[in-house]
């Protein structure tokens, strides 16, 4: 199993861990990934709502951010910690700036497409910024338009792309028919990216490392996916099930009792499709029945808090608390195969180890 490199970064083994919000993945479950030679990483989205007045949600977002990162630096003080920050909330400028501020190893950019410098970073900072950049796409469609931009407004590359299939959890970078019937697979997507990013690597003389995301949770999933062109996984839904996973024991029982018939597409409010846990929460809004809310902060640039059943940010951070009575828990195509509580340590054994005997296996066939 090669180590990822990420242009002067090298994690020990090609695994990230998936950035999950809101609460999901704070410091404690990025630090014990990065402890093991992974790639932690924080999720930032919605974090304020974990605590503290949501009329300071602004304020607290950054203060939370800030906190769990530097209580993530301690915990891992030689591990490779990023964040992941979702370009559709409106302060994702800000979010940005504390993650380079803090000199973070890498940050994944999702939800939207990251074609301008944000106002708070000036251009040479961000152009030459140690802090290593990695957009998070779902198509070599938009991986091309991402690299002619890149190439011709900033004279440079992002680091890295991670590439979520349609199996992925949250909201995701496809239509809800294409999330239904045939999926198309991960690995047709990869051999695509790979082919987009070539003539940029060669004009550049630099390596862009793909890091696949979405539906993988064993290490012969990642042996599989990597022999199709992958540097790197991600891999988030293995993770909730961890001690160390921040989210409350009754996030992770969601997972452990949820079968696959359980694991469903919704229309989030924000307009994107996902792939959640059904539970009594969702039964009860496709019933037609309405969350009312008073919007104080408007996280996302896309959401109408007047026209919404429910305010998605806040139904998440009550999952993440344990109160799926208010909310509900995201979760990738997998997470029905979880059935018991972990450690990081022991899911990092068993990925390594799977890894291996699909290596093995491959050899005695070829």
């Amino acid at each position: 199993m090669k180590p990822l490199q990420i242009g002067n970064l090298t994690a020990r083994y090609p695994i990230v861990q998936g950035g999950m919000g809101v609460g999901i993945s704070l410091s404690g479950l990025a630090s014990a990934v990065a402890r093991q030679g992974g790639i932690g990483v924080i999720s930032a989205v919605g974090i304020g709502l974990l605590e503290g007045n949501n009329k300071n949600y602004r304020a607290n977002n950054q203060k939370l951010f800030e906190r769990e990162i530097k209580k993530a630096r301690k915990l891992a003080p030689d591990g490779i910690l990023g964040a992941n920050i979702m370009f559709a909330v409106t302060d994702f400028d800000d979010m940005f700036r504390i993650a380079l501020e803090q000199s973070l190893d890498i940050v994944i950019i999702g939800a939207g497409l990251f074609l301008k410098i944000p106002p708070t970073v000036d251009k040479d900072q961000f152009i030459h910024s140690k802090t290593k950049y990695a957009p998070k796409l779902s198509s070599a469609r938009a991986v091309k338009l991402t690299l002619k931009v890149w190439d011709e407004k900033f004279g440079r590359l992002p680091d890295a792309f991670v590439i979520e299939g349609p199996k992925a959890g949250g909201h995701l970078g496809f239509k809800k028919s294409e999330l239904t019937g045939e999926l198309k697979p991960l690995d047709q997507i990869i051999k695509e990216v790979k082919q987009v990013i070539s003539p940029y690597e060669d004009k550049y003389g630099q390596a862009i490392p793909v890091i696949a995301a979405g539906g993988i949770y064993t290490g012969y999933d990642m042996f599989d996916i990597m022999q199709a062109g992958a540097d790197a996984v991600k891999i988030g839904t293995r993770f909730v099930t961890t001690e160390e996973c921040d989210a409350d024991i009754r996030f992770k029982q969601e997972f452990i009792r949820a079968s696959e018939k359980d694991i469903v597409i919704i229309d989030s409010p924000v307009g994107l499709p996902g792939r959640a846990v059904e539970n009594d929460f969702i039964r009860s809004v496709n019933a037609g029945e309405t969350k009312p809310i008073k919007c104080e902060w408007r996280c996302l640039k896309t959401c109408d808090w007047r026209k919404v059943p429910y305010c998605i940010a806040q139904a998440l951070a009550n999952a993440a608390k344990g109160n799926l009575d208010e909310g509900f828990a995201f979760a990738g195509s997998n997470a029905y195969r979880a059935t018991k509580i972990e450690t990081v340590p022991e899911v990092f054994a068993q990925l390594i180890d799977e890894y291996h005997k699909a290596q093995k296996n491959a050899a005695v066939y070829s």
